[in-house]
């Protein structure tokens, strides 16, 4: 009589699955907060972007990306794109930590790599 072994290929899959969301719904938190802040004109928001020099019409721009890439992490078809706007944002924002307000691009940088991790995923997942 033969014995099967059951296969952990699912449970890993859906730790896997698990994890990836915990980490989305984490990232989504994080960037509807900043977006929501930005958008509410918080001073400490209008200050920074008055460092920028670029005028406020960017802190509107900045949040609402922000807020868009937070819904569309929370939507399995749009979280690689989101994820990769997110990148790109925190490409933006690292480059303008350093190069103009002088400031450490540590957050932007950190947030870009786990932005990275998640359109990385989504997109092998999609495949």
């Amino acid at each position: 009589m033969a014995t099967t072994v059951p296969s952990t290929v699912p449970a890993r899959r859906r730790l896997g699955t698990v994890a990836l969301w915990t980490v989305q719904i984490a990232l989504a938190a994080a960037f509807a907060g900043g977006g929501l802040v930005k958008l509410a004109g918080d001073p400490v928001m209008v200050d920074l972007f008055d460092r920028v020099g670029a005028g406020q019409w960017l802190r509107y721009l900045v949040g609402a990306l922000e807020l868009a890439a937070a819904v569309g992490l929370l939507v399995p078809r749009l979280a690689k794109f989101a994820a990769a706007g997110l990148v790109l944002l925190m490409v933006g924002a690292a480059v303008t930590n350093v190069a103009i307000i002088d400031e450490s691009p540590l957050m932007p940088l950190a947030y870009l790599v786990v932005a990275g991790i998640v359109a990385w995923r989504r997109h092998v997942r999609d495949r």
